[in-house]
Parts: C-alpha cells; sequence; structure tokens
C-alpha cells in the first residue's frame, strides 16, 4: 500500500524532529520533508508534493495560516493540519476560513495526530476534542456568515503586501525585507507605503498592532 507522504512545517527544529520520530513508528506514514517557516514550506509542497502538511499556526516570515491560504490556492488537493497551542475561536475559524483540513492542539498532538492524518488522508475532516462538533458546525456558520466581510478587509491587502506587513511587525528593516523577499530596497518601500495607505496606519505599532489583531502574526 502506498503510503501517506507527510511535510512537517514549523520553526522549531526539536518539534520536526520530534513529530518526525513519532510518524516514523507508523508504518503507513512517510515524512518526506521538513520546513522551518512558511516560505519554505510553500517550496517544499511544489517540490515533494506531500498528501499532508502539518502546519504550525506561529511561524516567521509567513505564517500558517497564511502559509495555508496560499498552498490551498494553488494545490487544492493536498490536505493540511494546523498545530497550534490555541484552541481560541478566532483561530480555529481563520484555519478553517482558508481551508484547513484539520486542527490539532499541540498538547494532545501525539495522542491525536495518527487519527488526524488518517482520517484527513481518507477525506474527511479532524479537530481535537476539545472542539465539539456542534462548536465545529457554529464556527462554519459563523465563517460563511461574517467571513465575507471579515475576508473583504483582509483581501484589502495583496499577497505580497500580507507577506511585507508580517515582516515589518516583526520588526524586520527595508533591507532585510529586501534580502528576504528577493525584491529590491524600492519596491519594499512602496509596498509599506501602500499597506499604510490602505488600511489608513501611518505607523508601525499601528500596523503590528493590525498584523496581529488580523491574525497575519502571532504571539510566538
Amino acid at each position: 500500500m502506498e503510503k501517506i507522504k507527510v511535510l512537517i512545517a514549523d520553526d522549531h527544529a526539536i518539534v520536526r524532529e520530534g513529530f518526525k520520530l513519532l510518524l516514523d513508528s507508523d508504518s503507513e506514514i512517510e515524512v518526506v520533508g521538513e520546513a522551518e517557516d512558511g516560505k519554505v514550506a510553500i517550496k517544499q509542497v511544489k517540490e515533494l508534493n506531500p498528501d499532508i502538511v502539518i502546519m504550525d499556526v506561529s511561524m516567521p516570515i509567513l505564517n500558517g495560516i497564511e502559509t495555508t491560504r496560499q498552498i490551498k490556492k494553488e494545490f487544492p488537493k493536498i490536505k493540511i493540519i494546523i498545530l497550534s497551542m490555541y484552541s481560541d475561536e478566532e483561530y480555529i475559524r481563520s484555519a478553517i476560513e482558508v481551508g484547513a483540513n484539520g486542527y490539532v492542539l499541540k498538547k494532545s498532538a501525539s495522542k491525536e495526530i495518527f487519527t488526524a492524518i488518517h482520517e484527513i488522508n481518507m477525506g474527511r475532516a479532524y479537530f481535537s476534542s476539545i472542539v465539539s462538533q456542534s462548536v465545529l458546525d457554529g464556527y462554519r456558520k459563523l465563517a460563511e456568515s461574517l467571513g465575507k466581510k471579515k475576508g473583504e478587509r483582509k483581501q484589502v491587502l495583496t499577497t505580497r503586501e500580507r507577506e511585507v506587513l508580517q515582516l515589518v511587525a516583526e520588526g524586520h528593516s527595508t533591507p532585510e525585507i529586501s534580502k528576504l523577499l528577493s525584491i529590491d530596497k524600492r519596491t519594499v518601500a512602496n509596498h509599506r507605503q501602500h499597506i499604510m495607505n490602505k488600511l489608513d496606519i501611518h505607523d508601525v505599532a499601528g500596523l503590528t498592532r493590525y498584523a496581529m489583531n488580523s491574525g497575519i502574526i502571532n504571539d510566538y
């Protein structure tokens, strides 16, 4: 039987190593790659074509929610399990909105990750037991009714602008952002100005608050 190909995306090497050791104990699962941030995860997805990505919600450069959104847009058949320490409604709803197939809490991941992988591989969704089915249904209905309005605010920014905003909020300078995104400094400056104009926010502190409130960055 063909093995389930899994990619692990987490910015902590020890977490990736731990998951790899754990998953290697299942003869039906093969860990095909690891990624330390969202940009690398997208690159690995293109190169390795995994069946499932285990995606940490809090990563630098490109967080798990935004990475999931981009992967699902380009590779809708690839299934993604969000791995998070947060059980807050906002995080769960954000994961659902971008198309995540599962949401597993880190504190219960060692017990639930195998079930999550096999369930999702069979075409079903899987959310940690703390998120009951009735609550999940409520989130889905809420996402459908409010998601458009919320999504319009998020979609004001282009994909590149969201990437620049995350890096600005993480404290990176224009030269650093230029290097990380492989674009010139003038382009970075233009993106920053467009972001400020679109959001009507004209200082880094305000941009950082917006990024945190909208889930673009998290408290690592």
